[in-house]
């Protein structure tokens, strides 16, 4: 089983809104935290050129995770849900992956605090580009927050099991052609459940 980390097992918001905040201080540059936190999902360059010229982007993401271990992991908490999520795949004898935009140290930083027990973490992927690691470790589905990682399930044979826990309702997910919609991981364990006995009866 795999699954996004920001917003997904991992609520983030106020360690990297508190990055962005000392970020802008040290460049001299506005930039508007709490609409950042709103739309966590998209590579961290992606951001930055809402903020800053392109010609400055890079230096910037470079800064960004300079800060990040000190300002941002440890403020970071777990997802409602998100322990029992990872124990029911376990529980059933299954194994779970990370598959995340986030980079690799900052990832694994994240779940290690959050002593969430997982198999393998890949970091700095984003969207369909996830799909290899998930064929790889053989993922039959991939939870995300983001419409992102529906194309993520797709490009990885998994089937696209999504939470309202990021920048999109229910509704939304389910539009954007999402197998599985549901409002928060304290939901997962029940459908976990349900679709491995409909899978065992096939």
């Amino acid at each position: 089983m795999g699954f996004d980390l920001d917003m997904t097992l991992a609520d983030t918001r106020s360690g990297i809104a508190a990055v962005y905040d000392e970020l802008s201080v040290r460049l001299g540059v506005r930039m508007d935290s709490a609409a950042i936190v709103r739309r966590l999902g998209p590579p961290l360059e992606m951001e930055l050129a809402n903020w800053l010229p392109v010609e400055e982007i890079a230096a910037a993401a470079d800064l960004f995770r300079e800060i990040y271990p000190d300002k941002g992991v440890p403020v970071h908490t777990a997802m409602a849900g998100a322990y029992e999520a990872v124990e029911a795949v376990r529980a059933g004898g299954g194994r779970v992956i990370v598959v995340t935009g986030k980079n690799i140290r900052d990832a694994v930083g994240t779940v290690e605090l959050l002593g969430l027990a997982v198999d393998e973490v890949v970091g700095s992927v984003f969207g369909a580009a996830k799909g290899s690691a998930l064929a790889r470790f053989g993922a039959a589905a991939y939870v995300g927050d983001h419409v992102a990682d529906i194309e993520a399930a797709r490009a990885g044979g998994a089937v696209s099991v999504t939470v309202a826990t990021g920048p999109y309702t229910v509704g939304e997910l389910r539009d954007h052609g999402a197998d599985v919609t549901l409002g928060d991981l304290t939901e997962f364990a029940t459908w976990f459940a349900d679709w491995r006995r409909r899978d065992e009866l096939r």
